[in-house]
């Protein structure tokens, strides 16, 4: 059973998210495990597994993004992030500047061992993670906007194209953040307090 399927809902992006968390609260109270605690062991083992699907199913489809990721893995057969085995690639133009940043990354970093980064690197590295982060969040907007729109309108014929489109979004922002996240090291801002985005 899919995530989709614990809260009976078809394969679509668009979801009322109030009606989804009432439903996850119905849902919870009439199958938590210490109203069952009379049941006997393999009934309480049963109770303990949907009571832990409907807790995974409830936090992959609260959150627009994460609902993506959890669609494009179920079109694809895969039931866990794990189970990906071709990594989504980002266009050559995205990979291009991505090179360069990160070259201008390493450059800083070896000048600025033993002093630390001078105040005109700053400067560039902060305007270069300003200019990503704008681009991180369009590609964002994007995703949960047109892209999931895209995906509820399209007939099956159409979803694989949409299926496309979404990995290669998710592969942009992908790509973004890990830079979004070095220059935050670089400047010294990726320590106690400041939180990483990265994804293992």
């Amino acid at each position: 059973m899919d995530h989709f399927e614990v809260f009976g809902l078809p394969r679509r992006l668009g979801i009322d998210t109030a009606e989804l968390q009432r439903k996850f609260y119905e849902l919870s109270r009439r199958g938590h495990p210490d109203f069952h605690q009379a049941a006997p062991p393999e009934r309480q083992a049963e109770i303990l597994e949907a009571s832990a699907r409907l807790n995974a199913a409830y936090r992959a489809l609260r959150d627009p993004l994460a609902r993506i990721e959890y669609l494009v893995r179920l079109e694809e057969g895969r039931d866990t992030r794990e189970g990906a085995t071709v990594k989504p690639k980002a266009p050559p133009e995205l990979l291009e500047e991505m090179f360069e940043i990160q070259e201008a990354l390493q450059e800083a970093k070896s000048a600025g061992q033993s002093v630390g980064l001078d105040a005109g690197a700053k400067r560039t590295l902060s305007a270069q993670r300003d200019r990503l982060r704008a681009r991180y969040e369009q590609e964002e907007a994007r995703l949960r906007g047109p892209l999931s729109q895209a995906w509820d309108a399209a007939g099956p014929a159409d979803r694989a194209g949409a299926l496309t489109a979404f990995k290669e979004a998710l592969a942009v922002r992908a790509y973004l953040r890990t830079v979004i996240d070095d220059i935050d090291e670089a400047l010294g801002e990726s320590e106690e307090g400041h939180v990483s985005h990265r994804r293992h």
